[in-house]
This record gives structure tokens, sequence and C-alpha cells, in this order.
């Protein structure tokens, strides 16, 4: 493993309880500094969510929160756990990584800034520590996608998104997706979990409207900022249903 511990965090706080959890998000950049002092927190983001079929204001799902940490030792979020119904944290280990968050390459993967040899926009199935030969990684993976818009270009981009989301919601290997975003509007992610490297590598080079995609990106200048990381997962500690783990695949993996 890296030196860094990654974790998502993932709360699913009650309607009654979705002022409580906006404001907390005000106060997140104070939250993230008492991390930081207490648990050697180096990157930190939190982050509302939405179902990631369009992106926009209507896609968000104000009874679901999350946060992406980069820290010493496990970070430990008790006010957002005392609102929450249900919980779920996953501690990932960072296989690729390209571009950057803020201004910040915050994921370093073992064996360089993208993690080993990189076959096209989503890297290539190697560059993780464990697993089998050449240091594959034969477990589930989960792909992290984060942009920041150029609202010149927003409407065309959300435009293009919907085809390829019901592409992906009907990927083979899908565990969970949704989308996560830190302002409605402007800055856009997805988080999705795979079967394992091979599904996410066949859904991001053979299914059509997402290829498109991603090769209008240089000519359409869609993002003034973009990054996408690739992650072993080591652990998944609380309730998976948090991420819309499908029913099927649940009972098949669950420990």
């Amino acid at each position: 493993m890296t030196d860094d511990l990654v974790s998502l965090h993932v709360w699913r706080v009650p309607r009654q309880a979705v002022g409580s959890a906006m404001l907390r998000m005000a106060f997140a950049r104070r939250h993230l500094e008492a991390r930081r002092r207490l648990e050697g927190l180096r990157f930190g983001r939190f982050l509302g969510t939405g179902t990631g079929s369009t992106f926009g204001p209507g896609d968000t799902d104000l009874t679901r929160w999350a946060a992406i940490t980069v820290s010493d030792h496990p970070v430990r979020f008790p006010t957002w756990d005392r609102i929450a119904v249900k919980r779920v944290r996953l501690d990932l280990e960072p296989l690729v990584s390209r571009g950057e968050w803020g201004g910040v390459s915050p994921f370093r993967p073992r064996g360089g800034p993208h993690g080993g040899p990189l076959g096209g926009p989503h890297g290539g199935p190697q560059g993780g520590p464990h697993g089998g030969p050449a240091g594959r990684w034969d477990g589930m993976v989960l792909a992290l996608t984060r942009a920041r818009l150029r609202p010149s270009r927003a409407l065309r981009f959300w435009r293009a998104v919907p085809a390829v989301a019901r592409e992906v919601a009907a990927a083979p290997g899908l565990l969970a997706r949704f989308g996560v975003g830190e302002a409605p509007i402007g800055w856009q992610g997805t988080v999705s979990v795979w079967r394992g490297a091979a599904d996410l590598t066949a859904f991001a080079y053979r299914q059509p409207e997402h290829r498109a995609v991603i090769a209008r990106t240089p000519t359409d200048r869609w993002y003034a900022e973009e990054l996408f990381a690739r992650f072993a997962v080591l652990d998944i500690s609380g309730d998976r249903t948090v991420l819309g783990w499908t029913a099927d695949e649940k009972e098949r993996t669950t420990r």
C-alpha cells in the first residue's frame, strides 16, 4: 500500500435532518481543518450526491452526503454519524490517478503519478500493488471522476450525459453508482463501484456513447479542470445500500 489512507464516507440522513446536513456543509472547511489537526488529513472534500443521470439541479439527492479523505489515520466524522440513519465507509488504494482537484493531485498511486501503464482515458487494468501477476488487482474497483465545467459549455455537456448514464446503468459488473458534486451546478463527478477492473475497462472502451463523449472532450472543452482516479476497494464497512448497491450483487458479495 501507499502511505495514504484514502476513504470515501457516505451518509444517508432522514428528510427531517436535511437542514442539519446542509448546515454542516456550510461549515465543511472548519470540519476538515479539525480533522487535519487530529488525524493528519492531507486532502478532503465534502460532497453532495445525486443519481448521476442528468448532473443538473434536479438530480440532487438531499438525503445522501459524502466525503473523500486522504490522511495518515482513519478519519472520523461523529457529527455526521449522529444525524445519519445509515452510513458506509470504503477504504481505497489508488491504482490510477490523472488530473487535478482544486489545483492539486490528491491521490498518489504506487509506481508514480499515474500508477503504471495507461491505455487510454481510464487507464489500463494494471498499476495496483495487490492481486495477481504484474501487480494486477483482482478485486472490486472504484472509479471516481470529477470535473469543473466551463459555464459556456455546461448545457452541451448536460445534453450528452443521459445517453452515457443509460449505458453505465446497464453495464455488466456495475455494483453501485451515483453522482457527486461540490455544488449543484458546475462541479460535477461520479462514483462507480465495479466487480473488477475488467468490467470497468470494458465499459470505458466498448460502450459507443461513452466512447463518443470521451472523443468529444478535447474539442468541446467542457472542463476547466478534471480528474479521473481508479482505486482498489480494500474494505467496505457499514450499509452498502447507501451506495445504491444492487440487491442481487449485494447478496452474493456481502461478507
